[in-house]
């Protein structure tokens, strides 16, 4: 027996099973012992040995456990397999879907929180981002802003333009932003003197002063001219190129003569001065009309004696340091802007034109040019009524002032291509309150840095920079923007993917329009059907603008005088700047000292916050997607279109072009490479994987400089700040061009052949290196024979 009891209890079997018990966990071998206590008795009752048979029923329920252990490692390694297999193909499907666009498009981020955190990319969809923009938006910040910037006058260097600096400094500080810093430049900006008052007076014919005319201590034109100039009177309407000619047309003599032009005509005061000086005028007088400018301060319109003042430099910047940035005067020789005027600008009230105005004599207005001065018979001039050789003597005695101005930059890192920013900028200082002016512009800016540090917080990460810009000087001719531009002009094509200026926003609350680069053009209609009407609850902006004629009527091309003209006309950089205006009436006090909140809000009836909130929301919109896209949404072919215009233009004067020895032959070629280049471009990324970042870089590159390429590289950025050959000023641009073209039908005795095989030259080869540069590298270049 006992030979028996050390078989049972010590043969391998048994202790197999505790062991495989053992690696499968207590459950198991507890189970087995239990069993083998019932199944293998150590001895009979009468003291025999256990029957035989025991040992074959436990074999056999060893195997049946054997079989389950099976089954159970079997269910899983398949739970392995399957799980395996979900989470692979959930990664492929994340990342087939980076591919989609629109709604369907995502975005990596990363979770920063915490210095000992370790970043996990995650995603979030375009559609989700565009939610968070509308969510951190708070409309009512907006006005606070606005409340604090406007409560009075802030001119560059003055003690409250400066504390309003330090204050923007210190709250963009407080967000969340990777960088902020100051760009300083020593500028010459010109004021009224504090000795010597502006003034005008009626002279006899020898000169002798008979009444002097009282002017606005504070009205004044910025880079005027000083001195004193004597002359007849001339009413020369808006004081436009065309006016001008209209004048020539009807005999008018105006050389010697001092001009008398209404505000407005979509022409700036320097566009005015420089119309007037080269048709020979020796000095200018601007007021509002009536008939442009309302003049009822019972219905929110200017008082009679009011003035609007606005500089006189044709071009931005310090006009003492042209082409490059004033950071120290001695760095650089002393030189002069081309666009600085030689005549006299002043801007008078309506009452002092009115007096001017009801005594002249001369020919009759053309139809169209009569105002609605009270008790002004339209007549030209330049004689008075009454007693003969009387005339009108203006002295202005202005002084010019060193003025340091601080720009203030605010950045987010992108996390792809962080050295590729877009650039949203607001001009900060006004000689008056500047609601419109400067505050409007400078309290969207602050909402939309202060909207996206907040969603940098909840996990946005954008892939290329955004910088916030606040800027100074920008009531002399956006000096401190151009002053920057300056100090990059050279790689800035390379960095800067767009700029959007925020001044002027906020005119009324009825009709947008967008002054822009055709690059960005195609940015409007997506984001214009996302954001709420300010005035029409319920209902998108594009809504209503399709009912106007559609989308591409709102889109109109920069003009001198706005915030985003040199960075595109100058610098080369894609820009754009949105207006929100009033159908019947226009907003009557930009650039007076009448420029308060609380006129903005009568005129908006309470609807401020709502305009504010649209506009940031556009803007916002526009700088996501830019932010995001793999590819630039930049239109590269918009300029083939334009160039189609000239060439139709040329081919309807090939005959007299060629019987003075002219081809239009060679503008044919270049607007044939450029299209083709900007066609293989285009169709290059379509068929390649947008997904490799190498590639991306690369179509990227040479999108970003497109706007660049029109920079005429054969003109002086001294002599000629405005280079571009769409956009800017000066005989090289497709304005020039056509204008010039026209006399061959209008007035050909005027059209000179030198010139226009000149500005034929000029413009084709900037259209043929931008077609050979658009191209990409040499190989591909294709100028078949």
């Amino acid at each position: 027996m006992d030979s028996v009891m050390g078989l049972m209890t010590e043969t391998p079997v048994g202790g197999a099973q505790t062991n495989e018990g053992a690696d499968d966990g207590g459950g198991v071998r507890h189970r087995v012992s239990h069993v083998e206590m019932k199944l293998v008795p150590l001895e009979s009752e009468d003291g025999s040995q256990a029957p035989l048979n025991s040992d074959v029923t436990a074999l056999r329920i060893r195997q049946q456990m054997d079989r389950r252990k099976a089954v159970f490692y079997f269910i899983l390694i398949g739970l392995f397999i399957f799980s395996t297999a979900f989470l692979l193909g959930y990664v492929t499907f994340r990342g087939m879907c980076r591919k989609c666009r629109e709604e369907g498009d995502l975005i990596p981020l990363s979770d920063t929180t915490g210095s000992d955190h370790v970043p996990e990319e995650t995603v979030m969809y375009m559609s989700e981002l565009r939610e968070m923009l509308k969510k951190y938006l708070i409309e009512d910040k907006i006005e606070n802003t606005l409340r604090r910037v406007s409560r009075t006058s802030h001119p560059p260097g003055s003690s409250e333009g400066n504390a309003i600096a330090r204050e923007i400094l210190q709250n963009l500080q407080k967000l969340r932003m990777d960088h902020t810093w100051t760009d300083s430049h020593y500028a010459t900006l010109q004021f009224p003197s504090r000795t010597q008052k502006n003034t005008l007076w009626l002279v006899d014919s020898e000169g002798e002063e008979l009444e002097e005319i009282s002017l606005d201590n504070d009205g004044y034109c910025a880079y005027s001219a000083t001195g004193t100039a004597t002359g007849g009177v001339v009413y020369v309407n808006y004081a436009r190129r065309e006016d001008f000619d209209q004048l020539r047309a009807l005999g008018v003599s105006v050389n010697g003569s001092i001009a008398i032009a209404r505000v407005g005509g979509g022409v700036s005061f320097a566009e005015k001065v420089w119309y007037a000086q080269q048709a020979g005028h020796v000095g200018v007088l601007i007021y509002p009309d009536p008939a442009d400018v309302p003049q009822d301060p019972r219905r929110l319109g200017l008082h009679s004696n009011a003035v609007i003042s606005e500089h006189v430099h044709l071009g931005s910047g310090d006009p003492f340091t042209p082409g490059f940035p004033s950071f120290n005067h001695t760095q650089f020789p002393s030189t002069q802007s081309s666009g600085l005027p030689i005549i006299l600008a002043q801007p008078i009230s309506a009452n002092v034109a009115s007096k001017l105005l009801s005594q002249l004599s001369g020919v009759d207005c053309p139809r169209g040019w009569q105002g609605r001065l009270p008790y002004v018979q339209c007549v030209l001039g330049p004689g008075f009524t009454g007693p003969g050789g009387r005339r009108v003597k203006m002295g202005i005695f202005n002084t010019m002032k060193p003025v340091l101005l601080n720009n203030i930059f605010a950045s987010i890192e992108g996390k792809l291509e962080p050295d590729h920013y877009i650039i949203i900028g607001a001009q900060r200082d006004s000689w008056g309150p500047g609601a419109v002016k400067s505050g409007v512009g400078t309290a969207i800016l602050m909402e939309l840095a202060r909207t996206f540090s907040t969603m940098v917080d909840n996990g946005f990460s954008p892939r290329r920079s955004l910088l916030f810009v606040s800027w100074d000087g920008g009531e002399f001719g956006n000096v401190g923007a151009t002053e920057w531009l300056e100090g990059y002009l050279t790689m800035l094509h390379l960095k800067a993917v767009a700029y959007f200026s925020l001044d002027q926003a906020i005119l009324g609350d009825d009709n947008l329009s967008v002054y822009t680069s055709p690059l960005l053009a195609n940015l409007i209609e997506g984001t214009i059907k996302q954001v709420e009407h300010p005035k029409h609850t319920g209902q998108s902006i594009l809504s209503l603008v399709q009912r106007q004629g559609g989308w591409r009527n709102i889109v109109k091309p920069l003009y001198l005088n706005s915030g985003a003209y040199s960075f595109t006309a100058f610098g080369g950089v894609p820009a754009m700047q949105l207006h929100f205006t009033e159908d019947a009436r226009v907003y009557p006090f930009v650039n007076t000292r009448l420029d308060s909140v609380g006129r903005l809000q009568e005129l908006l009836q309470g609807r401020l916050c709502a305009v504010g909130r649209a506009v940031a929301e556009l803007v916002g919109l526009m700088v996501l997607k830019l932010s995001h896209d793999h590819i630039l949404p930049l239109d590269v072919t918009c300029y083939s279109s334009a160039a189609q215009q000239l060439s139709s233009r040329l081919s309807i004067h090939t005959t007299q072009l060629q019987s003075r020895g002219l081809s239009p032959q060679w503008i044919f070629s270049a607007r044939g490479d450029y299209s083709r280049a900007a066609k293989s471009l285009l169709d290059a990324i379509k068929n390649s994987d947008v997904q490799d970042e190498r590639l991306a870089r690369l179509y990227n590159t040479r999108i970003m400089r497109v706007e660049y390429y029109f920079l005429s590289q054969y003109m002086s950025v001294v002599e000629t700040p405005f280079r571009h050959v769409f956009h800017g000023r000066g005989d090289h641009t497709l304005s020039a061009l056509a204008e010039h073209l026209s006399l061959l039908r209008s007035e050909p005795h005027l059209f000179d052949e030198v010139r226009f095989k000149r500005q034929l030259a000029l413009f084709t080869w900037t259209l043929q290196g931008a077609a050979n540069a658009l191209s990409g590298d040499v190989w591909n270049i294709d100028n078949p024979l």
